[in-house]
Formats: structure tokens, C-alpha cells, sequence
């Protein structure tokens, strides 16, 4: 059976570092209330001259130089972003022309934080149909230009990274297993940036109203968040026959360790099977996956034939699972 294997990672943050100790003189919080609530220390913040498309390259090289693929091999680019450098055209187009991916199709996928996990069931059906045969995916964000900095309820969430992983068509047993993708629009007002698209364009009165800004209601995103990701995580295994004691790593998306915490105990799961850097990056929504997996990666926490299962959960609203064997 044809499927489609990650072959190679990648992942690039920026330099500047912002704690929750620099946050305290910005807003009024604190490093205590924030690392309680949420888990995070510190996140990356992007140079003003960045944009998400650098953030992107940086990642895609690394991910080819993994996989032992050059650019011009790539079949199809995927970029998973909500903070693209501009409307149009697409990051996707933009990665392409930076890499010199000349043979390549590009195209961006909007899905907030479950936007890599969507790009990778898009990926894997395109080269199950045999369409492409060497993929790019890439989830990159740069957050940090759409956050009030004097909203402490938003500002202290957000980071700014990318991740990028290679697939290829294999004809074995590994390679990713299932996707899972759900959705409910209903509720896309509990995390949502209005402004700048055709409902509110920029104007002097947008700008004035901050709808450039991201919007989020924490508490009821949370408990939704909760809720989905337990059900979710569970499904995905019992469609796959797998228990979870035969997870070797839970990768979910980095946006609050109290639910990644609730997602590990659901599934049986001691922490030690579960990659964690909210603390170092915090949210950095599409980018937030792939960084991990590209750090586990690199630090010998996945070897070959391991199950892995990802989950992530965001605006739309969105959530999404693969489980992948590797």
C-alpha cells in the first residue's frame, strides 16, 4: 500500500528571547500567574525586518538537508500559516521562489493551530492518489506582529517559529497510518483575528478598534479544547487498533500544558512519553507540531517502527490528530 513517510525535519526559531520576567514590565502579570496557568517561560519573538516566509525557509532547509532532498526534487509545497506575509500571494508561492522549488505547486492552508495536522492529511491523500511523490509541509508563524502587546490575556500566549518535515511515497508498513480532521465553525468567535480580510478591511476605524489583533476567549476556548482533544486522541487509536501503552510519544500542539497534561492522563500516558516546550517556545500555533517533532527527532526520542500520535487543536474552530508509525 502506497503511504506517505516523513523522510526528514526541520525547525527555526528566532533569536530574541521574551520571559515572562520581561512581560512583567510590560503588562500587568506576572511570571508566577503565567507559568500556573499556562506553562510557558519564555517565546521566540521575530526581528521587525522578519517575515513568516523567512521563518519558513529557515525551516524547509533544514528539513531538506534531513531528508537528503533537494529543492528541486519537490513535487508540491504546503505551508500551514495564519500569519502570512501578505493576502496574496500565498507564503506557499513565496517559500517556492526563495528555495528555487521550480518543479513545485504551492498553495497555504488556514486551520490556526491545527493547520500542520491538516497540511499533513492534504500531503498524505495527494501522494496516496499518486499526484506528488516528494511533499514539503511546512507550519510556520509569526505571531508576534498580530498580538496586542497591552492585552496581558493574549500577549503572554504567542511565539513566533516554524517547523518543516519532507515527505516521500513509500510502498512499507511505516509511514503516516490515519488523519483525523474536525471542525466547527460555530464557534470560530472564541479565537479569531478580524481584521484585514473583506468583513473589515483595513481602515483608520479598524485600526483605531485594534480588529488587527488576535481575539480570544480563553476560558470557554479551554474547556472546549479539553473536551474535543480526549475524544479525539481516543478515536484515533481505537480506529487504528493501537492501545495507548503502544504509543512510544504523544506530540500534541504546544498552547497550554494543563491540556496537553488532561490529553496525557486520558490516554494513560506518564509524561515522559510526551514532548513538551511549551515553557520554551509557547504558542507558536501551525509551528508548534513540527518544532516538537523536529526536536524529538534530533534528540533520539523516536526510533524506527515507534507509534506517534499527533494532536492539535485551534481557530476555526479546528482539531485535528495523525498517527503515524515511524
Amino acid at each position: 500500500m502506497l503511504r506517505a513517510k516523513i523522510t526528514g525535519t526541520g525547525s527555526y526559531t528566532p533569536e530574541k528571547i521574551l520571559t515572562n520576567h520581561d512581560l512583567e514590565k510590560m503588562v500587568d502579570t506576572s511570571d508566577e500567574w503565567i507559568t500556573e496557568r499556562t506553562g510557558i517561560k519564555e517565546r521566540r519573538i521575530a526581528a521587525l525586518n522578519q517575515t513568516t516566509s523567512d521563518l519558513a525557509f529557515e525551516a524547509s532547509k533544514n528539513a531538506l538537508k534531513s531528508a537528503g532532498v533537494k529543492a528541486k526534487d519537490i513535487d508540491l509545497i504546503i505551508v500551514a500559516t495564519v500569519t502570512g506575509d501578505m493576502p496574496m500571494p500565498s507564503t506557499a508561492c513565496l517559500l517556492q521562489s526563495r528555495l528555487e522549488a521550480k518543479k513545485a505547486a504551492a498553495f497555504d492552508v488556514s486551520a490556526a493551530c491545527s493547520g500542520f495536522v491538516y497540511g499533513l492529511s492534504a500531503a498524505d491523500s495527494f501522494i496516496k492518489a499518486g499526484a506528488y511523490k516528494k511533499v514539503l509541509l511546512v507550519g510556520a508563524e509569526l505571531l508576534s506582529k498580530f498580538v496586542d502587546w497591552k492585552d496581558r490575556t493574549t500577549c503572554v500566549l504567542f511565539g513566533d517559529g516554524a517547523g518543516a518535515v519532507v515527505l516521500e511515497a513509500t510502498n512499507g508498513e511505516n509511514g503516516i497510518l490515519s488523519t483525523h480532521l474536525y471542525s466547527d465553525g460555530a464557534m470560530w468567535d472564541m479565537l479569531n483575528l478580524p481584521g484585514g480580510g473583506s468583513k473589515y478591511p483595513p481602515s483608520d476605524e479598524t485600526l483605531s478598534k485594534g480588529l488587527h489583533y488576535m481575539k480570544m476567549k480563553g476560558n470557554e476556548t479551554f474547556k472546549v479544547a479539553v473536551r474535543a482533544l480526549e475524544t479525539l486522541v481516543v478515536d484515533t487509536l481505537k480506529s487504528n487498533n493501537i492501545k495507548p501503552s503502544q504509543l512510544a510519544l504523544l506530540i500534541p500542539h504546544q498552547a497550554n500544558l494543563r491540556i496537553i497534561q488532561a490529553t496525557a492522563k486520558r490516554l494513560g500516558l506518564s509524561m515522559d512519553k510526551v514532548v513538551v516546550n511549551i515553557d520554551k517556545y509557547g504558542n507558536t500555533s501551525s509551528a508548534s507540531i513540527p518544532i516538537a517533532l523536529d526536536e524529538a527527532v534530533r534528540t533520539g526520542r523516536i526510533r524506527q517502527g515507534d507509534y506517534i500520535l499527533l494532536e492539535a487543536f485551534g481557530g476555526g474552530l479546528t482539531w485535528a490528530s495523525a498517527l503515524i508509525k515511524w
